[in-house]
């Protein structure tokens, strides 16, 4: 047996050995100099290191401010409107579990005047955390981390596939699956990128050529156009089924000067008609939202054909036209780029296109007809951005599995990045009897529908691509 004076002068051997060599065994490593150590589990093994990074500053989605009862396209007699339904109001193409996912996580805000509870963003704003049922107020304004606007992206046409000279069943079939809405009066679609809304033979699969054939239903004749949208664009997209409901709704967007009607609800019902739009811009505006007044002018280019839509000169010597547009910045500038909204309050030829590039300076990522001299730059510059909140720069990364090549903000040739997202207009079916002088009443079973009708579209899939990219180490 070993003596208690053995094991002494063994021991104190063993240390004299073990500050000659390595400072460390492999079974109780030192703590990092750089922090206390953590012990951290996973799949039942425990390690000892550093601890895991805080969290990552969240970009914020800003709603707009809540306008208070009745909502458009509803007629509820609810005295009060909770916050988690304001926010389903607003993304009712998201899930329900999604939006109260959400708030039970503690990523929906409310701006407040400072004081305790609150969170200081940047010196900007104050925001607390809200439950799902606090009550809200009429211009208060709600804040959500981008990641409810994420949908899942899911493999579709983009284009109608086919080429023939007639419509087929392919395209009787896909056309159909585009509509979202349609009833006595109107029909409403989802518009996908790269398909013409006018054309002229060869070039038939466009909107107005597909949809006597697919879009009748049991109509004698097809739905025509109320408003328009570029080829490259996507949305929302709005036909009438019948003479009297085409010729209110050409009305109702063109910009004659209006006089009311007998019927206070529909005059009602008409100055609450809007259209918004998401675009992402390369830059960002100098103002976070304003009105962009800004008169549009034709011009032709030198080979006498092609046609481009400038901002007037105010020169007295062109045909100018009043084009108005509000917009809002909906979040901070990631990767040289920032969303934006858009609401148009005139109808004009590229009016978005040519009041972001010219007027406001930031081009949409993908517009290369009035952005192209941008885009080169914005490619060829390094794109490092701070953080507003926290100072820090972004560090864009790629989410595992995504691909990026099929138009996305990261494609080297990204498609255009504007959507018609949301549309309210007057329910026409409702009120055709009325505006045709047919009664002085609206029918007693139409008085129980709605005056406004919203539709919110879910935007293509180059647009949800570039939404994950630029959000997903964020969220």
């Amino acid at each position: 047996m070993i003596s208690r004076v053995q094991r002494m002068w063994k021991n104190i051997y063993c240390r004299r050995v073990v500050s000659q060599g390595r400072s460390y065994s492999r079974i109780a490593p030192p703590p990092p100099a750089y922090a206390n150590p953590v012990i951290r589990v996973s799949n039942n093994v425990a390690h000892l290191g550093s601890p895991k990074d805080g969290p990552k500053p969240r970009q914020l989605l800003s709603l707009p401010p809540f306008p208070g009862l009745p909502l458009p396209g509803r007629n509820s007699m609810a005295s009060h409107v909770t916050a988690i339904s304001w926010v389903k109001y607003y993304f009712d193409e998201i899930l329900d579990s999604a939006i109260q996912s959400h708030f039970n996580k503690g990523l929906v805000h409310i701006e407040c005047p400072n004081g305790s509870g609150s969170i200081e963003y940047g010196g900007q704003m104050s925001l607390r955390k809200i439950k799902h049922n606090d009550i809200m107020e009429a211009g208060a304004r709600v804040h959500v981390a981008v990641s409810v606007a994420e949908t899942r992206i899911s493999k579709r046409f983009d284009t109608i596939p086919s080429g023939t000279l007639y419509p087929n069943a392919d395209e009787i079939q896909y056309l159909q699956r585009l509509v979202k809405y349609k009833d006595s009066a109107i029909i409403v679609l989802n518009k996908p990128p790269r398909l013409p809304v006018k054309g002229n033979l060869p070039l038939h699969n466009s909107m107005d050529a597909l949809a006597a054939a697919a879009l009748s239903y049991d109509y004698d004749e097809g739905p025509k156009l109320v408003q328009r949208l570029d080829r490259e664009s996507s949305g929302l997209l709005l036909m009438g089924r019948t003479k009297e409901s085409i010729d209110h709704l050409q009305w109702l967007f063109s910009d004659v000067n209006k006089s009311n009607s007998r019927c206070k609800a529909w005059n009602d019902a008409c100055k609450a008609t809007y259209q918004r739009y998401w675009a992402l811009v390369i830059g960002s505006p100098k103002e976070k939202e304003g009105l962009i007044r800004a008169p549009l002018s034709k011009v032709l280019l030198n080979d006498g054909k092609t046609e481009r839509v400038v901002l007037a000169q105010h020169s007295g010597l062109e045909a100018s036209q009043e084009a108005l547009t509000e917009y809002r910045v909906l979040g901070p500038r990631i990767n040289g780029c920032s969303w934006i909204e858009l609401r148009p309050l005139t109808s004009r030829k590229h009016q978005l296109r040519v009041h972001c590039a010219e007027a406001l300076g930031t081009p949409i990522v993908g517009d290369y007809k009035y952005g192209w001299c941008v885009h080169q730059r914005w490619k060829q510059m390094p794109r490092v951005d701070i953080e507003p909140f926290s100072g820090k720069p972004y560090k864009l990364r790629r989410p595992a599995g995504l691909d990026v090549q099929k138009g996305s903000v990261l494609s080297k040739v990204p498609l255009l990045h504007l959507h018609c997202r949301e549309f309210v207009l007057p329910n026409i079916a409702k009120f055709l009897a009325v505006l045709n002088e047919k009664s002085e009443n609206i029918h007693p079973a139409l008085d129980a529908k709605p005056d406004l009708l919203r539709f919110v579209a879910s935007m293509p899939t180059h647009m949800k691509i570039s939404w994950n990219l630029m959000s997903s180490y964020l969220v």
